[in-house]
């Protein structure tokens, strides 16, 4: 794919992962002066909260959404960003929701991505047309794995004109990807594809987020944003169930990308747990 190599050239792509590792450490050194009430408060507006489950039915789900309805406006806290089901869900809460939330769709074969662009593209609309204000695609990382880079532009492109008004988050699935070379790349081809946020893990079966991965992602959102004046938001998820590994990756993103990208609008933790240990540390 010439115009993605031509693409990667512009960006930083010496990097290593035992470098990564070190600069990673040095931002862990400072997780403690953001440790504290007002950051925990920013956090939980900002999360995903997420049912994914085998289980999950239109009755679970009602409830589960009445549960945030009666939360909101009973404190000084801000409810959560966004609800994110899966698409068929997305009209039971869209007739269930009465707060001011976010609803999210994982859409396009997801976990694995392995089904037809042509469903992908069809469960996406079908889930916008519902209600979804924000779709989540899994990149298919057995053709990045192959470099058929262009076939994974091309789908992520439809998937985001299906997506209308939609945001569309991609996820890199960091834990299959593994070195911080790889996962840099797979960042530049969603966002050059056009994503409006990239997303660490599907939390469905392989290593989730991890400091290191959430390190490069969040290099590569500053180069392109440096480079094409866009800003692009960055929701981290797979395994952050406690408001200490919260703090920590909202202090990476701060470090790298700044207060500006700290905003629900650009900043996103998708968790199912998380939610509840931020209330009991509150």
């Amino acid at each position: 794919m010439d115009r993605f190599n031509d693409a990667l050239s512009k960006y930083n792509m010496d990097i290593k992962d035992p470098v990564i590792s070190e600069k990673v450490k040095k931002i862990i050194d400072k997780t403690g002066k953001n440790d504290n009430k007002e950051v925990l408060k920013f956090i939980y507006s900002c999360i995903d909260l997420t049912s994914l489950n085998t289980e999950d039915s239109r009755e679970s789900i009602w409830n589960w959404v009445e549960k945030l309805n009666n939360s909101e406006g009973s404190s000084d806290l801000n409810n959560v960003a966004a609800i994110c089901v899966y698409p068929n869900f997305v009209q039971t809460v869209k007739e269930a929701l009465t707060a001011d939330i976010k609803i999210a769709a994982v859409a396009g074969g997801f976990p694995s991505s392995q089904t037809f662009t042509e469903i992908k593209i069809a469960e996406t609309s079908l889930a916008v047309s519902d209600g979804a204000d924000e779709i989540d695609i899994v990149l298919n990382v057995g053709d990045f794995l192959d470099k058929n880079y262009t076939e994974i532009s091309e789908e992520i492109s439809e998937i985001k004109e299906a997506c209308r008004e939609a945001k569309l988050k991609v996820i890199l699935e960091t834990g299959l990807l593994k070195s911080a070379i790889n996962i840099k790349m797979a960042s530049i081809l969603a966002m050059y594809s056009g994503a409006d946020f990239i997303k660490t893990s599907t939390g469905k079966g392989y290593i989730g987020a991890t400091p290191e991965a959430v390190y490069v992602m969040c290099e590569a959102i500053k180069e392109y944003h440096a480079l094409h004046n866009r800003k692009i938001g960055i929701k981290i998820s797979g395994g952050i169930k406690t408001g200490k590994d919260a703090i920590l990756y909202y202090t990476i993103v701060k470090e790298i990308l700044g207060q500006e990208w700290l905003t629900p609008d650009f900043f996103r933790i998708g968790a199912s747990g998380l939610a509840g240990n931020i209330l009991e540390l509150l």
